[in-house]
């Protein structure tokens, strides 16, 4: 049995990798924009959980005979309204703006498929204290950081200078690189796809 990662992320690739856990990583082919609108009414875990099931599930109608392992991570500020990667600095900018001083959810959700269906999943939830941030530091962060952030939900790379953006931080680490490793290793061990 093999595992392919749904995912060219290089933070889901570099876990899997750190973890010793042999796999092959392909790149989904879901367009998460049509995917997203669609899906819009859903709560922000949800989401997060149904585009992992999408990724996974189109993987394993072209590989059925692996486990396909999708993963989607989804912020959700207080007041409800959801970021998407930024498309441009200056979209980072306002994201930033707009995460200056409060909170944010990060669901990160994995979602592992066998033969066209999915046959396990777990969502998981980090707590995200930004602190202030001066429109100095923001400035000095994204011109740092762009292009590395475009593809981070949240604007931020947790293990580069991304956690200079927080006073605070609740949950896994590995969630807010996108992938609860801790769940998603329990059950490939099930699977003998490493040792227990």
């Amino acid at each position: 049995m093999r595992l392919i990662l749904a995912s060219k992320s290089a933070a889901r690739r570099a876990m899997l990798d750190a973890a010793g856990v042999p796999h092959e990583a392909m790149a989904a082919g879901v367009d998460e924009d049509s995917a997203k609108a669609s899906l819009a009414a859903l709560p922000p875990r949800d989401l997060a959980d149904a585009l992992a099931e999408l990724k996974a599930l189109k993987l394993s109608q072209r590989h059925p005979q692996a486990l396909v392992l999708g993963c989607d991570s989804v912020v959700a500020l207080e007041n409800g309204t959801l970021l998407d990667k930024p498309a441009s600095r200056e979209e980072a900018a306002d994201h930033l703006r707009r995460m200056s001083g409060t909170r944010h959810d990060l669901y990160s959700a994995a979602v592992i498929a066998e033969g066209g269906r999915p046959v396990w999943r777990h969502v998981d939830c980090a707590r995200m204290h930004v602190r202030t941030l001066s429109e100095a530091f923001i400035q000095d962060y994204i011109g740092g950081e762009w292009p590395a952030i475009s593809g981070c939900v949240g604007v931020y790379r947790i293990e580069g200078p991304g956690v200079q953006l927080f006073g605070r931080i609740e949950g896994s680490h590995f969630t807010i690189l996108g992938m609860p490793l801790l769940p998603v290793l329990d059950y490939l061990r099930t699977r003998k796809l490493v040792a227990s």
